[in-house]
């Protein structure tokens, strides 16, 4: 029997989404990946196979705010999360996108993943 480690499970997992998901240049694909300290997130145009923006989490500051969407507040790396999803719409935003695909990268639909989704959404971006 074969021991799997989480890792390889969540690239096998991640293999599995990317076979239904694509980004185009005009509605390029949300790739998000965390580790244990830190998260990214990269809008990618497949079609071409360049990195149209990225932003990440190792220059955003720790600041206690309360989101627009409900009145408890972030903090940590839930507030660092939902920072970068910000800055990756804006980035988008400059570049006139507006739509995008998200990949959640084999990781679970919660956490830091959504708090980066709720943020990108609303800054403007529409998955």
């Amino acid at each position: 029997m074969k021991l799997k480690t989480i890792k390889e499970k969540r690239r096998r997992r991640h293999r599995r989404v990317r076979v239904k998901i694509k980004g185009t240049a005009d509605v390029p694909r949300l790739c998000v990946f965390k580790s244990l300290k830190y998260i990214y997130a990269q809008l990618i145009d497949d079609d071409k196979g360049i990195v149209l923006s990225s932003a990440n989490s190792r220059k955003i500051k720790e600041v206690k705010v309360k989101t627009e969407k409900d009145e408890k507040s972030l903090k940590g790396k839930m507030l660092i999360a939902y920072k970068v999803g910000k800055l990756i719409a804006q980035k988008a935003q400059e570049k006139k996108i507006k739509k995008i695909v998200f990949d959640r990268g084999g990781y679970k639909y919660h956490g830091r993943v959504r708090c980066l989704a709720e943020g990108a959404r609303e800054q403007g971006l529409d998955f």
